[in-house]
């Protein structure tokens, strides 16, 4: 079989050592079968060991291959549709219990980081920056609306404030929250990998999920092998192809881009981040950028519905670094890379049993950093017989994307058009 490597990417090139992890060859028996070593199965693996199951993961490429090592590395609080829009759309109680665990991934990650020593740049300070007058409403509204559910470490900055943490004049203000931070993300999942084996977890690499083979005890068929489970969790999201198809009609993956500069000179590197804080815009399709550990700036954005790989990734995203960071005009990018996320079509996640033993979550629209590790601590509780927190998200509204899988990518694309152009117009 293949191996499949890591991209070409700033996080690969600059990972911690990472060990050799061996394929599924032959038959294993476990209490958990997970499919999918990012964050979604990783965060999962560590709640179940820490509780006395038995775990074994299967990952077709490399722990964090997805966009558990290619994202932003934003540690950015709530979910990408807001408590306000889920409580439009559910029971009082069920939007209490989901707004209540809105703040609680950032947590689990900074536990996760202290309790097994993960060395992965973490830096606390993000800030939502407001291109537009109307950016700000919405943000005196979102501070509003997490404070009214206890998330209280957040200031409101005018266009003259921000300018104080971020080396530019584009932003009409913004708001910083000081419980949102970055990480190297490949470095984190790696850590969270070493974890789960040192826990007694293991983990199987270039080991493909190709079959799940459903009844009282689930196997999991691997080119090369098979994993007999009392449960099996799902955790493959942009990258689980048509495994589950019934999973599928109602997701769709799309590509984000990013690229990295060289190392930039202290005194520059600090000119456009003063505190070392990362950001993302208010736009419907933001941009986001922070500093790397070894002073580069990291800068994303955009999105290709239906997850194609575009030609030029610089091309596309160096255009928004310069709008922001003009200075920059001369700096050599180093890496540009691409990641899939999945979006779903309410934007909020996925989370359900497909029978009694086979659980998922996927869909985190963009926004899993955060949301990929309470998921995981929520899965957990439910195989323990703890559901009402797995329920709260099972229980969302979703509908596939109108048309069927043949009209996803269009469809979408016009609604971004539509609200790209409202961001523009400032309506």
């Amino acid at each position: 079989m293949a191996h499949t490597a890591y991209p070409q990417s700033y996080y690969a090139a600059s990972a911690n050592p990472i060990p050799a992890r061996p394929e599924l060859n032959g038959e294993v028996e476990t209490d958990v079968c997970i499919v999918g070593a990012g964050y979604t199965g990783l965060s999962t693996a560590i709640a179940l060991l820490e509780n006395g199951f038995k775990v074994s993961i299967v990952e077709a490429a490399k722990v964090g291959f997805g966009a558990s090592g290619r994202n932003g590395g934003q540690i950015v609080n709530s979910y990408s549709r807001d408590i306000d829009v889920i409580e439009r759309s559910v029971a009082p109680k069920q939007a209490q219990l989901l707004g209540d665990m809105a703040f609680e991934g950032g947590r689990i990650i900074r536990e996760r980081i202290a309790k097994y020593n993960i060395q992965c740049d973490l830096k606390d300070g993000g800030v939502f920056a407001a291109n537009t007058p109307k950016h700000m409403k919405h943000l005196e509204s979102q501070k509003k609306l997490w404070e009214r559910y206890g998330h209280t470490q957040l200031e409101l900055m005018d266009a003259k404030r921000i300018q104080e943490v971020v080396g530019t004049d584009i932003y009409a203000g913004g708001m910083l929250d000081m419980s949102g931070g970055h990480i190297h993300p490949l470095n984190l999942a790696l850590g969270e990998a070493a974890a789960v084996e040192s826990l007694g977890g293991v983990i199987y690499e270039q080991s493909p999920a190709i079959r799940i083979e459903r009844g009282a005890n689930p196997v999991v068929h691997t080119p090369n092998g098979r994993i007999k489970a009392k449960f099996v969790v799902v955790a493959g999201n942009a990258y689980l192809g048509n495994l589950i198809p019934e999973l599928s009609a109602k997701s769709m993956p799309c590509g984000t881009q990013v690229i990295t500069t060289e190392p930039l000179p202290p005194e520059l590197a600090k000119s456009l981040l003063p505190q070392d804080y990362c950001v993302e815009d208010c736009n419907y399709l933001l941009d986001y950028y922070r500093l790397s550990g070894d002073n580069r700036l990291i800068f994303g954005g955009g999105v290709v519905y239906g997850a194609r790989d575009p030609a030029n990734i610089e091309a596309i995203i160096r255009p928004k670094m310069l709008k922001a960071f003009p200075q920059l005009k001369d700096v050599k990018i180093d890496y540009a890379w691409t990641g899939n996320f999945l979006l779903t079509l309410s934007r909020l996640p996925q989370v359900g049993r497909l029978g009694d033993n086979i659980y998922y979550s996927q869909g985190c629209s963009g926004h899993g950093v955060t949301y990929t590790h309470l998921a995981g601590k929520v899965l957990a509780e439910a195989l323990r017989g703890q559901a009402e927190r797995f329920d709260a998200f099972a229980d969302l509204p979703h509908y596939p994307f109108p048309g069927g899988r043949l009209f996803q990518v269009p469809f979408s694309a016009l609604g971004a058009w539509y609200y790209t152009m409202r961001d523009k117009l400032g309506i």
